[in-house]
């Protein structure tokens, strides 16, 4: 028999008489609203890709989630709401999940969203031919023969998805998953319409060839310069969404993005490395900071392409113990971030923070660790290490490069050659393994601790250092059929600590500046899923 896991309501707001002409007050809240609704935003570097089975980047999934509509999304809060899906259920085994879509969910060209678009764009994610950088993320969700269709052991058709009919799409697992249905609100996930990307290929993300069934189409974009998107009349509660356009602006330099927020030119811009504080005492209530289901690391190229020193166990924990990350946290970043001795971050759902034996040590106690262990392995000052460090442009990356640099020669006699790279190059880089030691930072795709520690299990496609550890393999395999797993992810985090494959350097805060005409913003949403369809702009 089949539970029922949730059926909410999406009517938020109640519907808008037109799509152009606005109440003069919102019609929950009664706050006026701006006549100009308009959400233009900063974004550091330019985006992966606007195609749901190959955007790999947060810039790109906010963007995504906007042209796009999956089986279900996230609220204020960060829990599950319907999208397409109205509804849900899961057999008593909670290995077969099945969504009951609505009626009236259309793509932008009026053709109706049916389970075959999400059964194609499933299909094609696993699908070798695509070269989806994601695909490994289908393979985790544990559906019947998605390994296997990513490998090209078995077609994508035999892929466990199917249509029930039309409007009912059904979902196959190898393992009972209680948190599956959370999995869904990832774009890899969304549909994608067919006849569109075979009549053109690559170029069927262009504006003027896209078809998408989110509350946004794409008008525009401009490599290297901007994204926007604007309302669309065919999405299915279009009565309901307020912001009129949404513009993404590339600007590379925080600094100049502050800038320009300031000016007035963006409602949401960045607040460059140490501003914080100055910020918030200067624009108290556009100066913001909150927990983030992110880490930021850096992973060394343990392949047979890596440096022969990264290969010791003793190199790796010394360069880990003699970053002091509270400067970082502290004196360079200054907005909440909290210091990583663990990789899964503490704002994990279900997830305590173990205790691992390096967090537990003075700085002064590591420092002295690690000298000894640069000593057993053959390196020091008469005997230096020498590597290139890569991030991707930006202040913020150069400056916390910089001085783990500085830690390195001054603590280890190291020297590190740092070297910044655009964004496409550096995912293309690290994704070769064609580096020494790389920065890796990672948001939670969904809100539970194997989001995170799956990224350094043998198979992940995102475990760009190679890191292969047969315990951890084991213990993220059997952690799938656990219904608590904190006893096999705190081995695993005790195992990392002791292997050092990655150095953990901080967990997320949510640091912004934000215009305080923009209402809705999920701060109490960790995994930061937002949609500029539940924003509003109210009158100065």
């Amino acid at each position: 028999m089949k539970k029922i896991l949730t059926l909410i309501s999406a009517c938020v707001f109640g519907s808008f008489l037109s799509t152009s002409l606005y109440a003069a007050n919102h019609p929950v809240t009664g706050e006026k609203l701006s006549a100009d609704q308009t959400f233009t935003y900063w974004h550091g570097d330019e985006h992966s890709s606007q195609d749901p089975q190959i955007v790999e980047d947060t810039y790109g999934a906010n963007i995504v989630r906007d042209l796009f509509e999956g089986l279900l999304s996230q609220d204020a809060e960060g829990n599950l709401v319907p999208g397409v899906a109205e509804s849900w259920s899961a057999n008593d085994a909670k290995d077969v999940y099945t969504f009951n879509l609505r009626k009236n969910a259309k793509w932008s060209n009026g053709d109706p969203v049916t389970a075959y678009d999400f059964v194609y764009g499933w299909q094609r994610a696993v699908d070798p031919a695509t070269a989806s950088p994601y695909s490994w993320y289908m393979d985790i969700m544990s559906i019947k023969n998605g390994g296997e269709a990513i490998n090209g052991d078995v077609p994508p058709s035999e892929l466990g998805v199917k249509a029930i009919d039309d409007y009912t799409f059904q979902v196959e697992l190898t393992a009972s998953l209680p948190y599956f249905a959370s999995m869904t609100t990832h774009g890899t996930t969304f549909p994608t319409h067919q006849a569109t990307i075979e009549k053109y290929g690559s170029d069927w993300t262009k504006p003027e060839n896209i078809v998408s069934n989110g509350a946004y189409v794409l008008t525009e974009h401009v490599l290297n310069e901007r994204v926007v998107r604007e309302r669309n009349p065919l999405y299915w509660n279009n009565a309901d969404t307020i912001i009129e356009k949404v513009v993404t602006l590339v600007i590379p330099d925080e600094s100049t993005g502050l800038i320009r927020y300031l000016a007035g030119e963006l409602d949401q811009g960045p607040v460059p490395p140490g501003q914080f504080k100055k910020l918030k005492a200067e624009y108290p209530d556009q100066a913001t900071s909150f927990p983030r289901l992110c880490n930021y690391y850096y992973t060394f190229n343990l392949s047979d392409s890596g440096i022969e020193a990264f290969q010791d166990v003793r190199v790796r924990k010394a360069m880990s113990y003699a970053i002091d990350r509270n400067v970082i946290t502290e004196d360079i970043l200054q907005a909440g971030q909290i210091p990583a001795y663990t990789f899964t971050p503490g704002a994990t759902a279900g997830f305590d923070t173990p205790s691992v034996a390096f967090s537990k040590m003075t700085q002064a106690e590591r420092d002295a660790k690690a000298v000894e262990l640069m000593d057993a392995a053959g390196y020091g000052k008469d005997n230096p290490l020498s590597f290139t460090m890569v991030y991707n442009t930006s202040e913020g990356h150069k400056q916390i490069a910089t001085v783990m640099s500085q830690m390195w020669k001054q603590k280890l006699g190291i020297n590190a050659t740092m070297e910044n790279m655009e964004w496409k190059t550096f995912l293309d880089v690290r994704g070769k393994q064609d580096f020494e030691i790389a920065r890796g930072a990672w948001c939670g795709d969904y809100n539970e601790a194997s989001t995170f520690l799956d990224l350094l299990t043998t198979p992940s496609g995102y475990n760009d250092g190679k890191f292969s550890n047969a315990a951890v393999d084991q213990l993220m395999s059997e952690a799938k059929t656990l219904a608590d797993a904190s006893s096999n992810y705190t081995t695993i985090e005790r195992i990392l600590a002791a292997e050092m494959p990655v150095i953990p350097i901080y967990h997320y805060a949510g640091v912004f500046m934000l215009n305080p005409q923009l209402k809705g913003w999920p701060y109490d949403n960790v995994e930061q899923n937002w949609y500029s369809r539940n924003f509003y702009k109210v009158a100065e």
